[in-house]
């Protein structure tokens, strides 16, 4: 287990659409153009159709543009620092997506990648689905079900490389949701709070029995109410046992 520690940019609000973390876009700079229309175009969906739907507590552009779209960005230095292959086609899963955070986002960022938002409420599902076909994206599945069902199912059991969370569910359940998704050599990063060392210590039984171990804890700096946001990172070493995920419902009442 190591510690690092990555700083976001971040930018005024009234630049904010100008001046999008280029560093970590990809190509010439008309495809950093395209990739800063298609945030432009999510962040427009993203507040028209909050209106109308509980999806975010931010209805500011520009605390849209630092605290949801630069915090999504911020998992990709440990990501990529992490990852044990070729970062070419990757196969990533954001579980509990929401808002398409921030899976939507490192769609944009990483075009030759693969990705599938996992979301269980139908009405967050069609934003999603609103939001792919906005922003143009052809990289991007979304799937509508919960994970502890996902996780059983042939078609995604430990068929992704990477699993990502930003949900603010307890560390331990988010690692029985994700890990069994998770292939063996492969990672699952939690964007966590500023402060989770009790939640990864809860943890640590659990993640054992689901088949990985904590790599490293990385420190970023985010525009939210806390200032500092954690990432942590696991690696899955072994096959997860079968009767992970539990039925919907079971880690929040029994322990793992």
């Amino acid at each position: 287990m190591s510690l690092c520690c990555f700083s976001s940019s971040t930018a005024a609000a009234a630049a904010a659409r100008r001046f999008l973390l280029p560093h970590l876009f990809l190509g010439r700079r008309r495809h950093r153009h395209d990739q800063q229309r298609q945030v432009s175009l999510y962040v427009d969906a993203l507040l028209d159709w909050n209106q109308r739907m509980n999806l975010t507590a931010v209805t500011d552009e520009g605390e849209v543009m630092t605290r949801h779209v630069a915090d999504s960005l911020a998992v990709l230095p440990p990501l990529e620092r992490a990852y044990r292959g070729d970062l070419g086609g990757m196969r990533l899963v954001d579980v509990g997506s929401g808002a398409g955070l921030p899976g939507l986002i490192l769609a944009v960022a990483r075009p030759s990648w693969k990705f599938t938002l996992l979301e269980s409420m139908q009405k967050r599902c069609l934003f999603l689905e609103h939001a792919v076909e906005v922003m143009g994206l052809s990289n991007v599945d979304v799937v509508c079900d919960r994970a502890e069902n996902v996780g059983q199912s042939p078609d995604f059991r430990e068929a992704f490389d990477v699993a990502v969370a930003r949900a603010v569910a307890e560390l331990k359940v988010l690692a029985e949701y994700c890990l069994p998704l998770v292939r063996i050599d492969g990672l699952f990063i939690a964007a966590k709070g500023h402060n989770p060392h009790e939640e990864i210590k809860n943890a640590k039984s659990a993640v054992h029995k689901l088949g990985a171990s904590m790599l490293e804890i990385c420190d970023v700096e985010s525009m939210g109410p806390h200032g500092q946001r954690t990432a942590v990172v696991y690696i899955k070493e072994c096959i997860t046992p079968k009767k992970y995920p539990r039925h919907p419902g079971t880690p929040s009442k029994m322990p793992l």
